[in-house]
């Protein structure tokens, strides 16, 4: 009799089990629905005031034999199953998700494709210090058929003595070089007021790694037609990288490349430590285009095409790395940059690990 009994209870346990589930299905229904009229009024989702007054009043409402102290847990957990929900859908309906479109998006950048599942790449020196130096770089990219060049006018430093860069003058000097051999000039930007005078110069806007919180900067980059490189940032999570791309696709530019270059922790082997599993979950997540760059993340010479290879083997689009003719004078960063030979050495490299994995 007892076993039988022991069933019976059972049975009913399972009646209530799936009961509930259906009232808390039902719940989060309702305040999914809460959650569109207050995103319609442009009211915030999440009202901790409200929480406390239903905790309250099921408190009071409360006959046992539950205690009120286990009580509240089972429904904050409730409470926030529902709030994760919200954030799930609000994360696909971000115009940089891959939910909200599936294909690839394709940056062009003077007729050249980013993104079209052959790796791009985009080299140059760190900073722009003269003419000859950049020309001199320029043609042996030219010579190897690349079309990306990068040089830094304006240089956020960690120290306010550092080589701040020559501002406009770099860009002009950019541009010249720009129009003799047919590149395409990548630059940084580092603040709103000086990107109306870098249009004239520049063919991708780049917001470096100590920019990508600077919203301003990214909504008035999301205002401009002209593609947008867009570094993480020193210790930013992929979230928080993902919603900087969104500030600036929300202004109506979807011409945004996504750079991955390395983020801080405790590690001083390299420079940054390179969170190469970004390239991925950024790929999975969104559908613009990754690049790598090999430079800042290292910090080291050494370690630019063993890493530059993985860029590419986890199904990155592209890789960026610092050229200098003479790196040991170089203003900035003289310690992480190829010199010529170097870089013929790179480039060849790269190529060959292309072939075999093509």
């Amino acid at each position: 009799m007892g076993h039988h009994n022991l069933d019976e209870l059972r049975d009913k346990v399972d009646g209530l089990n799936t009961k509930i589930l259906d009232l808390i299905n039902e719940r989060t229904e309702i305040v999914q629905e809460i959650g569109k009229v207050k995103e319609k009024q442009g009211v915030n989702r999440y009202d901790p005031i409200r929480e406390r007054e239903m905790l309250n009043f099921l408190k009071e409402y409360n006959k046992g034999p539950l205690p009120n102290g286990v009580m509240e847990h089972i429904f904050k957990g409730i409470f926030m199953s529902a709030l994760e929900i919200q954030e799930d859908e609000q994360r696909n309906t971000l115009l940089v998700s891959r939910k909200k479109k599936a294909e690839d998006t394709i940056v062009t950048i003077n007729g050249e494709e980013v993104g079209n599942g052959v790796p791009s790449f985009i080299f140059g020196p760190c900073a722009v210090e003269s003419y000859e130096q950049v020309s001199t770089v320029a043609q042996a990219l030219k010579a190897k058929g690349q079309r990306l060049l990068r040089g830094g006018a304006y240089k956020p430093r960690t120290s306010p003595y550092d080589f701040q860069g020559l501002g406009l003058e770099g860009l002009k000097i950019l541009k010249r070089v720009a129009d003799e051999t047919g590149l395409a000039v990548v630059s940084e930007i580092v603040t709103p007021s000086h990107l109306e005078e870098a249009l004239d110069y520049i063919d991708v806007i780049q917001i470096g790694a100590r920019n990508m919180h600077n919203f301003e900067l990214l909504k008035e980059a999301g205002s401009v037609n002209k593609p947008v490189l867009l570094k993480r940032g020193l210790s930013a999570t992929l979230d928080e990288f993902i919603n900087a791309a969104e500030y600036i696709i929300s202004q109506g530019n979807d011409q945004i490349i996504l750079c991955e270059r390395g983020i801080r922790t405790y590690e001083r082997a390299t420079r940054n430590t390179l969170d190469i599993s970004a390239v991925p979950i950024l790929k999975q997540e969104t559908h613009l285009p990754v690049f790598v760059d090999v430079t800042h993340s290292t910090g080291r010479r050494d370690l630019l095409l063993p890493t530059a290879k993985a860029a590419i083997a986890v199904g990155a689009d592209g890789v960026m790395a610092e050229v200098h003719p003479d790196p040991a004078v170089a203003l900035s960063d003289s310690a992480q940059q190829m010199d010529l030979a170097q870089f013929d050495e790179f480039y060849n490299s790269i190529l060959d690990y292309l072939k075999i994995h093509a």
